[in-house]
């Protein structure tokens, strides 16, 4: 996707120790157009898997889990990282470390809406080290649930999350693959397209 590398390329800022800054437009400001083009391409590379539902991770991966789901019409389900007082006592629960906060976070999702009927679609912001992918994965297998793919936003391939998922057998889609980021330029893998 042409528009989001130039996004990253333009608006990107490399904080150090892998870090990409994409607030603008992806983390903490997110830019709708942009997003429903994201979606738009993860749901024609998936389509036709028959998938029943997007899981994503709190709160990053929302806006695109949400415009894939919207393309693909099916129910978007993320991973909670507190409980609230609605959600029943008995949950999936998986933990994973988080590189941007520094500590294990905890996602939780609920029975109700994940089951063994379900084919699952993984949509997040970023694959990194693929940690947090995989942790959606293992809740998405707690429930029984069969998990057709992974779909990122952006890569960074350098810290093998791909690797990762790969060997577990899982296919694996992202729109931005970034296999170098310098104090001065974000280089992007060029032909990837898995």
């Amino acid at each position: 996707m042409e528009a989001l590398k130039e996004r990253i390329r333009r608006e990107g800022k490399n904080l150090g120790r892998g870090i990409l800054k994409v607030d603008s437009f992806l983390n903490h400001q997110v830019d709708p157009a942009l997003m429903l083009a994201v979606g738009g391409a993860l749901a024609a590379h998936f389509g036709a898997l028959g998938i029943t539902k997007v899981l994503t991770a709190e709160i990053s991966g929302i806006a695109p889990a949400l415009t894939t789901a919207l393309a693909l019409g099916v129910p978007v389900v993320y991973g909670r990282k507190t409980k609230p007082i609605t959600m029943p006592e008995t949950i999936y629960m998986q933990t994973a470390p988080s590189h941007t906060k520094g500590k294990e976070v905890q996602l939780m999702v609920s029975p109700e809406f994940i089951g063994p009927n379900d084919k699952i679609l993984i949509i997040d912001d970023f694959l990194a080290t693929g940690h947090t992918i995989m942790a959606l994965v293992r809740l998405a297998q707690d429930a029984g649930a069969e998990v057709i793919g992974v779909g990122a936003v952006i890569e960074k391939s350098f810290e093998g999350g791909r690797a990762q998922l790969e060997a577990a057998g899982i296919r694996v889609r992202s729109l931005a693959v970034i296999k170098e980021m310098t104090d001065t330029e974000i280089i992007f893998a060029e032909g990837v397209s898995p």
